[in-house]
């Protein structure tokens, strides 16, 4: 099966998922927001993003799908990694070992460097999320 076709038929799923449950929420409005209106939102992108994923897939040369059982075991371990130092100690630091230890899988050439900066960037959008929507985060 060809990459690219893989990749948006599985965000269309993801999305898929993720919009029909939410709909079992009530949305509400824009200025009243509801349970499910995020996550419909979200999942609503995610659909266009899966869409245009598929689209791209008839233009762009063919790549064969590998499954690489090392990157796929290093990145649920990044998963759990989070979630327990998220639960023990403190969210921040969960981002910081999910992105080193996904960072592993993520190319031949390793980059703390880079890891960091990914890091800082998603513990941004977490202060964000903490500080402007009010979302109650344990960050520290």
């Amino acid at each position: 099966m060809d990459r690219h076709l893989a990749r948006g038929l599985f965000l269309a799923i993801v999305a898929l998922g993720f919009g029909l449950s939410s709909l079992q929420y009530q949305l509400g409005s824009f200025s009243r927001a509801g349970a499910g209106l995020f996550p419909l939102l979200v999942s609503s992108l995610l659909m266009l993003i899966a869409l245009a994923t598929i689209v791209q897939s008839r233009f762009v040369r063919s790549e064969r799908l590998q499954l690489n059982p090392r990157n796929i075991g290093l990145l649920l371990g990044a998963l759990c990694a989070f979630a327990l130092v998220s639960k023990f100690v403190n969210m921040t630091l969960g981002i910081v070992v999910m992105v080193f230890i996904a960072g592993i899988a993520g190319s031949a050439a390793y980059s703390w460097k880079r890891n960091l900066k990914v890091a800082l960037a998603l513990l941004a959008v977490a202060f964000a999320f903490h500080k402007l929507l009010g979302l109650n985060l344990p960050l520290y």
